[in-house]
């Protein structure tokens, strides 16, 4: 029998961590997961034990599920408390395999494997996993201890249908009803914000979570914070930022270190150093999921999707839009200074959402006009994210990049202007990916006539005027002969200028200030993290949101070193 492996990253990570994304290395993998019950308990000792139960239905034509990968928080787990069975049948459990995960198990279900037109139901008990909690405090509430926990997340390619997730947080005994605090879920739990909650004559607190249309292919983020007393103080990890500062501070030697340049690194290199990294984030609106590695290649994308991929510059992947409405006769630039772009009446058939939105902005005064591009390019970088979903992003990029490759190709090989002219016309969306594009277009065109696409009068309006309004080629016959064609021409240096320099221009007219209007889409696709949480130490904050994950995320790297 083929060996096909069912790869799954579950997000047990917590004080704010990321969700990662399954994968698989069998592509015939195809199943639902009609049921999900988790338990995850909060020891007397301070430990966390985590218990799923997972009902796979493997009767969508999917291969053979027979093994399955569980990442665990942190490398503190203990092997020897772990255990798992499928329908009741123990199945063997190793240390996981560092291709798939960085900290977990493999489970390797051998004759349990579940076949093809067959459901299992698969129970993991992890029995102990150290260090998971971490001070809280928020308004004003002190002496708590907190954690977060996301359940097991599967590749949206490889899972059909929703999910019966029902989750279940069980609290250290000796609490009270009212002691503790819940967080509520984030990542669009489709089920009520608010748990139900019992409390047993030990005190042990339980929150339940339950909804019948969860997605097993995203990360719902769920999380508590109860008195601290209730545990042992050293169960609680309280390492700081500072005390990593300090670690590294007391490793060097000073005796080698010069005074002026130490006084010259912390005061002229660290704050240039801190401004660069600012504006260089404030341009990344790609969100970093979309970096998490899938399987396999997304095809089907446009080459302004693969630009967004690419996390080209803004005003470039503006600029290709702009060329994609007017390739598509759905609008004319009818000056550039001041910009006016006028769209077709009627608009054509088979615009895509981002074209249209496009269009609708320059009906606009120009700050409305702003907040609709900025609007329509956030939702061109959410639909590019959903639309990777389960791809590799590493892949996918390769596989344009040759796309573009073979473009220039086809460009720079053709043997006379009109065909070179058409070429470009052709693959010009393609070869606009190219980051070098600029000098490459100079070196193409720059030398030579070039017979311009048959768009260009809608693009440039000094050029329309001088062709009067028809920007269609003129025929003429003669004795004896076949019709001639005269295509429209430009001298190759003014066409590569217009290309090139028509970048900056549009997006200087268009959104004005480029970095500014790019940091607002970031604030949106990826922003700063930031906490609204009281910090106890500093390098620790409670979590509060979405945002709170991702912001901590760094300090509990801190904390794990």
């Amino acid at each position: 029998m083929i060996k096909k492996a069912l790869r799954t990253l579950p997000i047990i990570l917590f004080l704010l961590s990321f969700a990662l994304v399954g994968r698989t290395s069998a592509d015939s993998l195809y199943f639902s997961v009609p049921s999900e019950v988790v338990n995850v308990t909060i020891t007397a000792q301070g430990t966390m034990a985590i218990d799923y139960l997972i009902t796979f239905d493997n009767t969508h034509g999917g291969g053979v599920i027979d093994m399955v990968d569980i990442g665990l928080p942190k490398d503190t787990y203990v092997l020897s408390t772990i255990s798992a069975d499928v329908d009741g049948q123990p199945v063997s459990v190793d240390r996981g395999d560092p291709t798939y995960i960085s900290i977990g198990v493999t489970l390797t279900l051998g004759a349990q494997a579940i076949q093809p037109n067959h459901t299992g139901t698969l129970h993991l008990m992890v029995g102990e996993v150290d260090k998971m909690l971490f001070p809280y405090s928020q308004n004003n509430v002190q002496n708590y201890a907190s954690f977060e926990f996301s359940p097991n997340t599967f590749g949206s390619s490889y899972v059909t249908g929703g999910t019966d997730l029902t989750l279940n947080i069980h609290l250290p005994p000796g609490l009270q009803s009212t002691d503790p605090i819940y967080y509520n879920p984030t990542n669009g739990w489709p089920g009520d914000l608010a748990p139900s909650s019992s409390i047993d004559d030990q005190g042990v607190v339980t929150y339940t979570w339950h909804s019948n249309q969860a997605d097993v292919s995203t990360g719902y983020m769920f999380g508590a914070a109860f008195p601290d007393k209730v545990v042992p103080a050293d169960s609680i990890v309280h390492t700081t930022i500072f005390d990593a500062i300090f670690g590294w501070i007391g490793s060097i030697d000073w005796t080698s270190v010069c005074m002026w340049g130490a006084c010259i690194g912390i005061f002229i290199v660290v704050p240039i150093w801190s401004s660069i990294s600012s504006n260089k984030r404030k341009l990344q609106y790609l969100p970093p999921k979309i970096s998490i590695e899938g399987h396999g290649i997304k095809r089907g994308l446009t080459a302004i999707e693969v630009a967004i991929l690419m996390e080209q510059p803004v005003d470039k992947v503006m600029t290709m839009v702009l060329f994609s409405v007017l390739k598509k006769n759905a609008a004319t630039v009818i000056t550039r200074e001041p910009l006016k772009i006028e769209a077709a009446n009627p608009v054509p058939d088979g615009l895509r959402p981002y074209e249209t939105d496009f269009l609708a902005a320059f009906g606009l005064p120009d700050v409305q006009r702003k907040a609709k591009l900025q609007v329509m390019f956030v939702g061109l970088v959410k639909s590019v994210s959903d639309q990777m979903k389960g791809f590799s992003r590493k892949e996918t990029l390769a596989y344009y990049q040759d796309i573009m490759t073979k473009a220039w190709a086809e460009v720079e090989s053709a043997n006379t202007p009109e065909v070179k002219g058409q070429k470009f016309d052709e693959n010009m969306d393609w070869t606009m990916l190219d980051k070098d594009f600029n000098n490459r277009t100079r070196t193409t065109f720059g030398t030579g006539p070039v017979y311009v696409p048959m768009w260009w009068g809608r693009y440039d309006p000094v050029y329309r005027s001088s062709i009067g309004r028809s920007s269609t080629p003129s025929v003429s016959t003669g004795s004896g002969s076949s019709p001639s064609v005269s295509m429209p021409h430009l001298p190759g240096s003014d066409f590569a200028a217009s290309i090139v320099n028509g970048t900056s221009t549009f997006a200087a007219g268009a959104v004005g200030n480029v970095a500014a209007f790019t940091s607002g889409i970031t604030n949106t696709t990826n922003p700063v993290p930031v906490s609204t949480s009281t910090v106890v130490s500093p390098g620790l904050m409670v979590p509060a949101s979405s945002k709170r994950a991702k912001a901590a995320a760094a300090w509990a790297e801190v904390g794990s070193t």
